[in-house]
């Protein structure tokens, strides 16, 4: 039986923000026009905002359909995927060009995660997380904990 925690709370919780700290790909859905798009991207976790960047180019599709509508939902999951142990993400937020003191914090964490992507073209941009479902078999079979903004 599926066990379920859910807290409505400026800070995530800790097994949440930890999975994101660690892994490094991030699935993006968008949608336009009832048209659904979905792309991945390298990003890094920015804890004290909660925010998910990520480098792309302007001219992307995902961009360009995420700045047309800035709800975009997603999933994570681990880097090296152990079949027996289940760990995952699913989201929900609110996109945006990571711009001000939010935007120098977020280029920032994905600097100095991935260091050789300020070689490349591309703008920084975040997703701050809304709602987030987190699996992880590893703390009980069908544990999952809820977290919402």
């Amino acid at each position: 039986m599926a066990s379920n925690d859910t807290s409505a709370s400026p800070v995530m919780n800790e097994h949440i923000a930890a999975f994101l700290k660690e892994q490094s790909v991030i699935s993006i859905a968008t949608s336009v026009n009832d048209e659904p798009y979905c792309a991945s991207c390298y990003y890094a976790f920015e804890p004290t905002e909660n925010l998910l960047v990520f480098k792309s180019d302007s001219d992307t599709k995902h961009i360009e359909n995420a700045l047309k509508n800035n709800l975009v939902a997603g999933t994570i999951l681990p880097d090296k995927i152990v079949k027996a142990k289940v760990k995952g993400v699913q989201f929900n937020g609110k996109f945006m060009k990571a711009e001000g003191s939010i935007g120098s914090k977020a280029k920032e964490t994905y600097l100095k995660k991935f260091p050789v992507a300020g070689l490349f073209r591309g703008d920084i941009w975040v997703i701050e997380i809304t709602r987030v479902k987190f699996t992880d078999n590893t703390l009980v079979f069908g544990k999952k904990l809820l977290w919402e903004r």
